[in-house]
């Protein structure tokens, strides 16, 4: 990797000009080459190869940025390849922000990338009138369930039509939840009062996919924060918290509902924010990073008071304001992390704890728990052949624990082993669930023994 350094400097591309703008270079230079990242890092250890490691990625990006290669389409083909699991972090000697420095070169590259009229269309489409609007998303949840509900997925499914699709397409249509059009905010209200003595106020971030796929555990959620003790806000002015925009190089659209959301929450006047997601957590997280410079009057004072207020629900429930009684359940449950709950929030242990304070529950420990599921946002649909190997080997863990239940908490990564489950055949054996939905059912269970 060193010889990078003695190679003759060419001109520089567009992409790569902007690269210099927009990286911290300072940042860039931190990476020592250890290689402790190596064995952290999902898509090197699939691969074997260097440029596949977040050591041979940043050798690359500072390489585009020294002038000595051009940011063209093999440097997008390798940073595309990442994962964003920003496992590497933890594991780097040197404190390298991995994931910062990703996010910088893959938007520096999106703004001078042209694209195929049909990918821009896509692109415009998702970015710019899709996940930026709840209404929009509210719709698409109300098509995917009146596909559900009104016999067309059973017809289309009768009639083979889904075998236009993509192999891992297909499978992942077989897994998908029960969509909904009306958001938690539309089935209980923008204010939920607290159950007995007030302990605050906590605003819920209801996210954009989680309000139509997985409506049932926001609820649960809200439910789970008024019984411990906290007046709930389902702020109407929130949206999408930005991490797909980050994750695919549209910065200003990130940074554009990074604004949206602190001014929803400040206005507020919230204790907590409150996420059941560990992707959209991390992101909310990192808004002080985001918004280093301030963008439209919100400053980074304003997106650091937001940050530092962000929780997880499993903090909530372990540490915060621990249930009594977090309920009963019989069976063997095991846990698989969410990557950037444990590797950016840095919350590892509470949805363990929780877990283990269900009454009945047989805790059982995941072998490399810690490991990327390969769900990754959308990774696991336009890298399937990378996620698919990532799947398949994380399914042989979890089958050796011979778990009855599957706890994850993040939509994502539940989705992934929803996917993974049924892919081994499984069906029968195992169930994937929501940390907050395990706690609701035994919570259920306790209610209805009583």
């Amino acid at each position: 990797m060193s010889s990078l350094n003695k190679m003759p400097a060419i001109t520089r591309n567009p992409a790569a000009e902007r690269m210099k703008e927009l990286m911290n270079y300072d940042e860039l230079s931190n990476c020592i080459r250890c290689g402790f990242c190596l064995p952290a890092c999902p898509t090197y250890r699939e691969t074997g190869l260097e440029a596949a490691s977040p050591r041979g990625r940043l050798a690359l990006m500072k390489a585009a940025v020294d002038g000595h290669m051009p940011a063209d389409d093999e440097l997008r083909k390798q940073l595309d390849l990442c994962l964003g699991c920003r496992a590497c972090e933890p594991a780097c000697p040197s404190g390298v922000q991995y994931g910062g420095l990703l996010e910088q070169a893959k938007e520096a590259i999106e703004d001078r990338t042209t694209h195929p009229l049909w990918i821009e269309w896509i692109r415009k489409a998702a970015f710019k009138h899709l996940f930026v609007n709840q209404k929009r998303m509210r719709l698409l949840g109300g098509s995917i369930a009146f596909y559900q509900k009104s016999g067309l997925q059973w017809l289309t499914r009768k009639l083979g039509l889904l075998h236009i699709l993509p192999d891992h397409m297909r499978q992942m249509e077989a897994i998908l939840p029960p969509a909904s059009s009306s958001g938690v905010a539309r089935e209980l209200g923008t204010f939920i009062p607290a159950r007995g003595k007030k302990r605050g106020t906590a605003g819920m971030f209801s996210g954009c996919i989680m309000d139509i796929l997985f409506l049932e555990t926001n609820k649960n959620t809200v439910m789970l924060l008024a019984e411990v003790g906290f007046d709930v806000v389902i702020p109407p002015g929130q949206n999408c918290c930005g991490a797909l925009h980050a994750h695919s190089g549209e910065g200003e659209g990130a940074r554009g509902l990074a604004v949206n959301n602190i001014r929803a929450f400040k206005e507020a006047q919230v204790d907590i924010i409150v996420s059941n997601a560990g992707g959209c957590g991390a992101m909310l997280k990192e808004y002080g990073h985001l918004l280093h410079h301030g963008k439209d009057g919100v400053t980074r004072e304003d997106a650091i008071w937001f940050s530092d207020r962000v929780k997880d629900v499993s903090e909530v429930l372990d540490s915060i304001a621990p249930l009594d009684d977090l309920g009963e359940l019989e069976g063997r449950v095991t846990y698989q992390g969410s990557c950037h709950l444990q590797n950016v929030m840095k919350v590892k242990n509470p949805p363990r704890q929780v877990i283990r304070g269900i009454r009945g529950v047989s805790y059982v420990e995941l072998h490399e728990s810690d490991r990327c599921c390969g769900s990754a946002g959308i990774y696991n649909v336009v890298q399937p052949v990378m996620a698919g190997g990532i799947i398949d080997e994380k399914m042989v863990h979890v089958k050796r624990t011979q778990a009855d239940i599957l706890v994850t908490s993040n939509p994502g990564c539940l989705l992934q082993m929803k996917h993974g489950i049924h892919k081994a055949g499984l069906d029968k054996e195992m169930r994937a669930v929501h940390l907050v939905d395990l706690v609701a059912e035994a919570r259920g269970n306790a209610a209805r023994s009583d």
